[in-house]
């Protein structure tokens, strides 16, 4: 009776296959450069769609504020806030709500919407700050507002 052994060599056995250190490290390095040009990419749409959020919030209080209006007859005081569309203001007989079905969300980054009635741009002002909570700047620093 023969024996056949598999993967014979000069030595006997054969090593088993397997990477080499060079092939690991252009792997990495080429999985790296990838890393590097996708990233920013994506952190870019990322600061976008914040800024999407937020408009968005903005156009469901600004329907809110016109429901309450047409309920009360006047739009909440600064004071008030948009508290007053959760919660009864005394000073708000007809009030029919609550005109937003959870509490009112901070921003995108985590920050409460500025709201000022009377406005300076209208019957009433909604303002985040943007990325940065300062006034002005550009890009995802940039404001955004009602207006």
């Amino acid at each position: 009776m023969r024996l056949h052994r598999k993967n014979v060599g000069k030595r006997g056995l054969s090593p088993i296959g397997g990477f080499t250190l060079l092939e690991l490290l252009v792997v990495i390095v080429i999985i790296g450069l990838l890393a590097g040009y996708v990233a920013p990419r994506y952190f870019s749409q990322v600061g976008k769609s914040e800024a999407k959020v937020a408009k968005a919030q903005i156009d469901a209080f600004e329907k809110a504020l016109a429901q309450y209006r047409l309920d009360t007859g006047h739009f909440p005081t600064t004071q008030q806030g948009l508290e007053a569309l959760v919660k009864r203001p005394p000073s708000a007989p007809k009030w029919a709500g609550p005109y937003l079905s959870k509490d009112v969300p901070a921003d995108p980054w985590g920050r409460p919407y500025a709201y000022r009635s009377p406005g300076e741009h209208g019957d009433f002002d909604l303002i985040s700050l943007g990325k940065d909570g300062r006034p002005g700047g550009t890009g995802d620093d940039a404001d955004i507002t009602n207006w």
